[in-house]
This record gives structure tokens, sequence and C-alpha cells, in this order.
């Protein structure tokens, strides 16, 4: 429900605004001078607002200045019986939405604040997703500049603001679940609920009571009635992990909540319906199982609108380094322990070793190397002696540095989908000379 104050000094016009509004939908607080508006409005902290122009106690651009420093997104309309061109311009310029004349006509009023509304949300959506993206840059899934990170960054920065179904894909360790929490946190529904559930962790039985709930009395043991995952999380987000592991008849019915929302809990004939928005992950080859008929053709496309396939950390070049020094630096603060720094030689071999655990045993073993450092620097013999002896099986390949920059920039493009603007961004450089680049190296888009 939007939230709506109304500052006007005559009671009769902002009790027949109060009234209209909440018939509309709004939900409504009303005060009668700019100093009652300012001490109630941190309790109800409206992204709208309906302001007369002038009052005994403060004018309304004043207030309009006023509140913009308590929410700098809100949404303020004008009032005046006075109404002239030069009013409007002022009140335009100080940051109101709009400017109408009373007697207020409701229903270009009604119009007014549904485009306030919108208008409030993109800003604020905008702003959180600018502010969110920058702090992935300190999550350990989103640290680095390799162009594999950079594609997950910005598919997450795109399919975030949707509704659609989102399948993410990769080995155990990526960071599946934390990937899915973020997409929550960039999403419309981040003020409802994000929801887990790892269906490998429960057999059949157990897990239609998991997502559906079930009834008192529904079978042995069920002494209460008890909410599903879904239920849990309704206008807001479930994520579905290891998603491959459900069994068909399961898939039937997940396949239903997904096409209408609506579900039975275990001893009920009574439909519920929810609205949730579905994250889905696997580490399994979906494709191949459907081949296999383990896996219904129909719920793939349905919880796959958009794929996010996370790398395996194997893949991620210089980002290793940058993950290590990341957990180095976290490890050190928790363990209270002086070690700044990782020597060549424990680098290279973390360099070279193929990660079979991925992020999470990357931190596992910087967080061991903490514990065993004798001094401010992790060495070789402070690693595992997996790591330690560790042979790459990928055989040393001479390239120039042109072939380096080559494979570098193909990879960013394609990871933009060869947005110019994107590109050039994240590879520092102008346009005008990516183009040059592109033109060089005789670089395509894929067909």
């Amino acid at each position: 429900m939007t939230k709506i104050m109304i500052i006007d000094d005559e009671a009769a016009q902002r009790e027949m605004l109060a009234g209209f509004l909440k018939k509309k939908g709004f939900e409504v607080e009303i005060a009668s001078g700019g100093a009652e508006a300012l001490e109630r409005y941190p309790d109800f902290f409206a992204s709208l607002a309906v302001s007369d122009m002038k009052m005994p106690d403060m004018d309304g651009l004043e207030l309009l200045v006023k509140l913009r420093e308590l929410n700098p997104f809100i949404q303020v309309i004008m009032l005046t019986a006075y109404g002239t061109v030069e009013n409007a311009v002022g009140a335009m310029r100080m940051g109101a939405y709009g400017y109408l004349t009373k007697p207020v006509n409701l229903e270009e009023l009604l119009i007014n604040l549904k485009k306030a509304s919108e208008q409030n949300r993109l800003i604020t959506e905008n702003d959180l997703l600018r502010r969110t993206m920058a702090d992935m840059a300190d999550i350990p899934e989103m640290i680095g500049d390799s162009a594999e990170v950079m594609r997950v960054r910005s598919m997450v920065s795109r399919v975030a603001p949707s509704d659609s179904s989102v399948l993410i894909t990769g080995p155990s360790g990526s960071g599946k679940g934390l990937v899915a929490n973020i997409i929550h946190e960039l999403s419309s529904r981040r003020e409802k609920n994000f929801v887990q559930l790892n269906c490998a962790a429960f057999p059949e039985a157990l897990l239609e009571s998991e997502l559906f709930g079930h009834e008192k009395g529904a079978f042995t043991g069920a002494d209460k009635k008890r909410a599903g995952r879904f239920e849990l999380a309704d206008g807001g987000t479930i994520f579905l992990d290891e998603i491959g592991d459900m069994l068909p008849p399961m898939q039937a019915k997940l396949l239903r909540v997904l096409e209408d929302g609506s579900f039975e809990s275990l001893g009920s004939e009574r439909s519920k319906k929810v609205d949730v928005r579905v994250i889905s992950a696997t580490n399994h080859d979906l494709e191949k199982l459907i081949v296999e008929k383990k896996f219904r053709q129909d719920l793939y496309f349905r919880i796959n609108t958009v794929g996010i396939e996370l790398p395996p950390l194997s893949q991620r070049g210089g980002d290793i380094m940058k993950l290590a020094e990341h957990f180095l630096d976290r490890y050190s603060r928790k363990m209270k322990k002086k070690v700044w720094s990782i020597s060549d030689e424990a680098a290279a071999k973390l360099m070279s070793y193929n990660w079979p655990g991925n992020i999470r045993e990357l931190q596992n073993i910087i967080e061991r190397a903490v514990v065993l450092s004798t001094d401010d620097t992790i060495r070789s013999e402070d690693l595992p002696g997996i790591v330690q002896t560790w042979v790459s099986e990928t055989p040393f390949r001479k390239v120039s540095l042109s072939e380096i920059e080559k494979d570098h920039i193909s990879a960013v493009l394609r990871a933009e989908e060869w947005n110019m603007q994107n590109s050039s961004d994240i590879l520092g450089i102008h346009r005008n000379t990516l183009r040059q680049k592109i033109k060089d190296y005789d670089l395509k888009p894929d067909k």
C-alpha cells in the first residue's frame, strides 16, 4: 500500500483529500502545517506528499526542501489557489513532482500521484541497484575483474529487477546461493522473505511437506499445522537449491505451483494461492537428465526463463589471488593475527592448483594458512599438502601479449553481448580505442 502525507491548513480540504485517497487504496497521514508534517514524517516515511503552497507556519516550498532532506526520493505535488507560471516553475526547480491549482480535480490528482509513485519506485530501485552493485565488489563470489565474473555481475544486475524465474548453474562451492540472495536483494521483493530449501536434503515424502506445508494429523507425527516454504515466501522469493535432485512425482507438483501459484497442503483439500518468485540452482546437467527421463522438460522451461552460469574458480585466472587476499584480510582480522601477505612461492601454488572445491575450498585453505602462519606472511608450507604438490596438467602456453589482449577483449565483448559502452567501461578504454582494437584483431560477434 502506497503511503502519502497530506499537508494543508484547511481542515475541510485535507479531510476531503484523505477520504478520497483512502478509498483509492492509499495509506494516508494528515498534517495541518509544515511543522506538524516534519514532526510526523519520520515515523510515517511516505513516498508521496501533497502539500498546500500557502500555510501560516511554513510555505510549501520550504516544507518541500525539508522533506527532501529527510527522504531525497519523496515525490511532492504542490497545491495552490493562486496558480501562476512563476510559482509552478519555482516549485519544479525546488524538486516538486507536480503542481495543481485549487479546487483540486481529483481524477487529475490521482493520475499525477500514480505517475509520481512510479517515479519514486524507479529512483529508489536505481539507487539500490547502484549501491548494491558497488557492494558486490566486497562479496567473494563477485570479487575480481575476469571476463567470467564481469559476465555474472552483468547478468545479475539485468535480471534482478524483473520477476522472471532464474536458474543458476555451476559447480558446488561456486556461490549459487549467494547469487540468488543478491538477486532477491536487488528486486522489488526485497522487503519480503527470501526462503531457501535444499531439495537434496529431504526424502520425497518430507520434501512435499517442506514445500507445501501440512495440516494437523496429515501423517504420523504431524501434531500441529505447519506452513510450507511456498507459503512463507508469499510476496517474496523462494530459492530451490539442488533442484536437479528432485524426483519426477514432486516435479509435477512443483510445476503446478509455478504455472498458477496454487497448491494444497498435505491433509487439506483447500487450495492456497501465492505470489512467489522462484530461483533455482543445480550442479547437474538438467538437459542430460531430461534425455534420461529424470527431469521434466516442461519444468525445465518454467524455471529457466533466465539462466546464469557460475564459472569454476579454475577459470577465473587472476581473480584467485584477489580472493585469496580478501580472505587473508578477513581471517587475520578475525583471529587478530598480523598476517599481511602471501609469498610468491605460495601464490604460485595457489594459482596453479585446480580448485575442485572452488571458492569454498580457497576460503578454507586461507583460513587454515592464517592459523598455521608463524610470521606476517603465508608461505608454501602453510598450505595443505595437496596444494603444495599439485602439478598442473595444462602445459604452459607461449603466447604474445597481443594474443592475451585479443582473448580478453573478445571475452568481455561476449559477456556484454557486444554493448560497446559497457565493454569499454570494463576494459578501461575509450569506445573509439575499443573499435580500433576490434578492427585490428578482426573480432566479430558470434552468429
